[in-house]
């Protein structure tokens, strides 16, 4: 008669081996990083493109400048991923699988730490070669018309390691945010609306009321990071960096609370 097998204890680098499985195996998640991947990489270089291959038959030039270009995929990769969050929680969710998962794991809290941990260093080590690829590639069509920059000038190598770095907070404020609401539509909606629409609702404020919120936005705030040219009453890159982290911080720990004090 053979021996019956004692179950094994659950511990953080199982529940994590665990979750890395779920998030490779989601058709979404491949999907979702190719696109932020393609974005990132090839738009910056295309619009480069485009855009050269005019630039000497134009009588009017506008100016150019090379970082932003470079980075400029920036804005469909962080769509891609702040869905791509809200999914990896809520599709347990929407599925029932959560139910699983949840009995596998009956302390609920390394799930949680798991998931993120595993979405968050995927989504940085996919999105910092991007930034660099696309940095180079994109200066060196620049180089032909000598309008290109260069990754020791002051700042640029801090906004090209920043662009993934703010990707990578940005997919885990979508995931935090489908931790909080549990709903995929839900969770999609609430961060378009963060990221997406209260920049133009501060827009059309009084004046004094836009510089005292416009800084403090979470969009406003994260980008700092890629930006070379701080105007009056921006906050400094880093400071804006921690700001937009310590939203998905809070966001992070209120799912926490609920998660644990929730039934599934």
């Amino acid at each position: 008669m053979s021996a019956i097998a004692a179950p094994r204890a659950v511990t953080q680098a199982r529940v994590v081996r665990s979750e890395l499985t779920k998030l490779w195996s989601l058709r979404s998640t491949r999907w979702s990083l190719l696109l932020a991947v393609v974005a990132m990489t090839g738009l910056g270089i295309l619009i480069s493109s485009i855009r050269m291959s005019h630039y000497d038959a134009r009588p009017e030039r506008r100016p150019i400048n090379p970082l932003d270009l470079s980075l400029a995929g920036w804005h469909l990769a962080e769509l891609a991923l702040g869905v791509l969050g809200v999914l990896i929680i809520s599709g347990e969710y929407s599925s029932g699988m959560i139910r699983s998962t949840m009995i596998a794991v009956p302390r609920r809290l390394p799930v949680l730490w798991a998931k993120l941990m595993v979405f968050g260093t995927a989504t940085f080590l996919l999105m910092l070669p991007c930034a660099f690829v696309a940095f180079f590639v994109t200066q060196s069509i620049l180089r032909q018309h000598d309008l290109q920059t260069t990754i020791d000038r002051p700042g640029v190598l801090r906004a090209v390691i920043g662009a993934a770095l703010f990707l990578t907070v940005t997919g885990l404020l979508g995931a935090a945010l489908g931790a909080l609401l549990r709903n995929t539509a839900g969770g999609i909606a609430t961060f378009a609306g963060i990221m997406f629409v209260l920049p133009g609702i501060s827009a059309i404020l009084p004046a004094t009321w836009t510089a005292n919120v416009d800084p403090y936005l979470p969009l406003n705030a994260g980008t700092q990071l890629m930006n070379l040219n701080q105007s009056t009453g921006d906050l400094t890159p880093w400071s804006g960096f921690a700001v937009y982290v310590g939203y998905v911080v809070i966001l992070t720990a209120a799912a926490a609370v609920l998660l644990v004090r929730r039934d599934v």
